[in-house]
């Protein structure tokens, strides 16, 4: 069973960066359509980045180029490197993934929180 964990969350001011990485996937890792998900207090959960088996990445339009989502082959985790950071990134942010292979799955990690303040 796949349980995914999430690191790299704290509290940093405007303009700063965060790396979050994602463990857990193990074999599947290379096999797997993953994605970056985040929810601020009181909205829903959103999409913030993904990356599909074949390696093809796409980002939320409030990105705006400041996220790179990535696989580390050597460690097996998916990454998020978060330049830029704004007070609206504010938000836990979760891992999933969405597909093995052909199955669609739908595994999320517990979240971690990121906070942008002064």
């Amino acid at each position: 069973q796949v349980q995914l964990v999430e690191s790299g969350g704290g509290l940093v001011q405007p303009g700063g960066s965060l790396r979050l990485s994602c463990a857990g996937a193990g074999s599947i890792f290379r096999v797997s359509t993953m994605a970056w998900y985040r929810q601020a207090p009181g909205k829903q959960r959103e999409l913030v980045a993904g990356i599909s088996q074949a390696g093809i990445t796409n980002y939320a339009d409030f990105v705006e180029g400041r996220f790179t989502i990535a696989r580390d082959s050597a460690k097996k985790t998916l990454n998020l490197q978060m330049n830029s950071l704004k007070p609206e990134d504010t938000a836990v942010y979760y891992c999933n993934i969405g597909q093995i292979q052909y199955t669609k799955v739908d595994v999320w990690g517990p979240g971690t929180q990121v906070t942008v303040s002064s």
